[in-house]
């Protein structure tokens, strides 16, 4: 969803907006932002196995590469967190911001765990479309409906079948 800038100033009600972050740092720059300011972030990782040339080892990356999510009043202090160390800007389509209506913030919340990590099943109960197989990285390309408008992102192949796998025994 979007918003023109005028219409935050309007508005009386904290919003939630999406920020642009230092690459691999999202989860770092929402946690300076919580310490220093005060502000909610929200910023969802996942906890993924990989293959490596020593054989599979798990990692934590972000779930959003460079994105995280802020709440706050647009008025009072934009300023401060567009400028605060690791943000680089808000997200904006021409002169409209990125926001996210509380419930899908909320809706993510509850798959998470201590630390905003997802350990399993980050796809589940989301409708994804497959539109390519990449066997190099083997990643998945999947579209996605985000910030309304359709993403490609890449999931590992791995992370597809533990999705699938939870939900057929979910329906056992």
């Amino acid at each position: 969803m979007t918003v023109d800038s005028s219409d935050c100033a309007k508005s009386e009600e904290l919003v939630w907006f999406c920020l642009k972050a230092q690459p691999k740092r999202e989860h770092l720059v929402a946690s300076g932002l919580r310490k220093q300011f005060g502000i909610v972030c929200f910023a969802p990782r996942l906890r993924l196995r990989k293959l490596t040339r020593r054989g599979p080892v798990w990692f934590v990356e972000a779930m959003f590469p460079g994105y995280f999510f802020a709440q706050f009043d647009h008025v009072t202090e934009r300023r401060r967190v567009e400028h605060a160390a690791g943000v680089r800007g808000l997200v904006q389509f021409g002169d409209r911001l990125a926001t996210i209506d509380s419930t899908i913030i909320d809706a993510l919340r509850q798959r998470m765990e201590a630390d905003e990590l997802v350990t399993h099943g980050p796809l589940q109960g989301l409708e994804v479309l497959v539109t390519q197989l990449l066997p190099a990285s083997e990643r998945v390309r999947v579209l996605l409906e985000f910030l309304g408008r359709s993403l490609q992102m890449e999931v590992s192949r791995e992370t597809l079948i533990q999705s699938r796998a939870s939900a057929v025994s979910s329906l056992q």
